[in-house]
């Protein structure tokens, strides 16, 4: 067993159904890097390229429209013991008053059991308050990773009703689901619960590295400035993929975010409106990282489609990367959605199969 494979069960610590598998950025970087190489991902999601960076000793720069993203982001690249972790956790919940502000509705009321609720909510208030220590940064990404998730016939595992892990579930359809069912939540210890994702996610620490993450715009000149990159690896929003934000409005609530589904496109969304001016937002993604790139650094994409967008992938990849700064040298394919449980999977449950994903490669013009 190697160290990268010794070291990964922190890429785990939260589902999140826009990810490929990590063996990805671990295959690209592994026989190609020297030790100072610094990566950046435009898109960084849930952090595998970030994560995969750290494993292999490396700096590494992660950029995200989605709160939940850069969260996680943050998760992957911070260092702590599961007992501090643990600790933090049980001293918020000590200091929690009697009374908790908690959201009204039907969903929560079925969602959660209510002691479990004030406890949820206790802890979203003072990690929103601070959450500027990595004890503190793990704990957060660990009730992300717990907040929703299936029903066990054994100890629960999820701080949830029965509900999806990887995305959250339109409440109106899961109070009906709920209630046919007559399904309750499960009054689960939610320090329990942290203590047995801290041991499962934190039992091996990778060594740190170096890292920069932030919330921001990709096509924003400034959101990559002051960095030098020898390695993008990264794999941007499919063409037609909107609902990021929506899909994981449970965890982006945690974070701060509104305690219903906000279904507005993000100010900060890849424009979706013609094949043409998404691969116009996409260009703009890979001119930045031209400007702060070293002369010899490399870029890789991996990019596909979903099913209900009868759009050529590979012809809008390709026409992204002209005029950018980069000169595509290889197309590989990557197999599809299935094959990994990648971007396109949540979108053809019942459906037609997922398109191909193909990986690209380039260098500096």
């Amino acid at each position: 067993m190697s160290r990268t494979d010794c070291h990964s069960s922190l890429n785990a610590v939260c589902p999140y159904y826009t990810m490929f598998p990590l063996d990805f950025p671990l295959r690209v970087l592994r026989n190609h890097v020297r030790p100072a190489d610094v990566v950046v991902d435009p898109f960084c999601g849930r952090g595998t390229t970030n994560f995969a960076a750290r494993l292999l000793g490396l700096g590494s720069v992660g950029v995200d429209s989605s709160p939940v993203a850069v969260a996680l982001t943050k998760a992957k690249l911070a260092d702590a013991r599961p007992s501090d972790v643990l600790r933090v956790a049980s001293a918020i919940l000590d200091s929690m008053p009697p009374h908790v502000h908690l959201p009204a509705g039907e969903f929560w009321d079925r969602a959660y059991e209510r002691s479990v609720l004030r406890r949820i909510c206790w802890l979203r208030s003072e990690l929103i308050r601070d959450c500027r220590s990595d004890s503190r940064v793990l704990l957060r990404a660990i009730l992300l990773g717990a907040l929703h998730g299936p029903r066990t016939k054994k100890t629960p595992s999820h701080l949830s009703n029965q509900c999806p892990r990887t995305f959250a579930p339109k409440p109106d359809y899961a109070v009906r689901f709920w209630r046919s069912r007559r399904m309750k939540p499960p009054a689960i210890d939610v320090l329990d619960a942290v203590r047995i994702r801290a041991h499962r996610y934190l039992a091996q620490r990778p060594p740190r590295a170096r890292a920069d993450v932030a919330l921001g715009d990709s096509r924003d000149p400034d959101a990559l400035r002051g960095h030098r990159i020898n390695w993008a690896i990264t794999s941007p929003p499919y063409y037609g993929m909107r609902t990021y934000i929506p899909d994981q409005w449970l965890r982006s609530w945690f974070l701060g975010g509104p305690s219903e589904v906000v279904y507005k496109p993000p100010a900060r969304e890849l424009s979706h409106a013609s094949p043409d001016a998404f691969a116009d937002d996409l260009r703009q993604v890979w001119a930045n990282i031209a400007q702060i790139a070293a002369s010899d650094a490399r870029l890789v994409v991996r990019f596909g489609g979903i099913a209900d967008r009868d759009t050529d992938q590979v012809g809008l990849l390709k026409a992204s990367l002209t005029d950018s700064g980069w000169r595509l040298t290889t197309i590989r394919p990557a197999g599809n959605a299935n094959a990994g449980k990648r971007q396109a999977t949540q979108f053809v449950h019942g459906g037609p199969s997922p398109k191909e994903e193909f990986d690209f490669y380039a260098t500096l013009e």
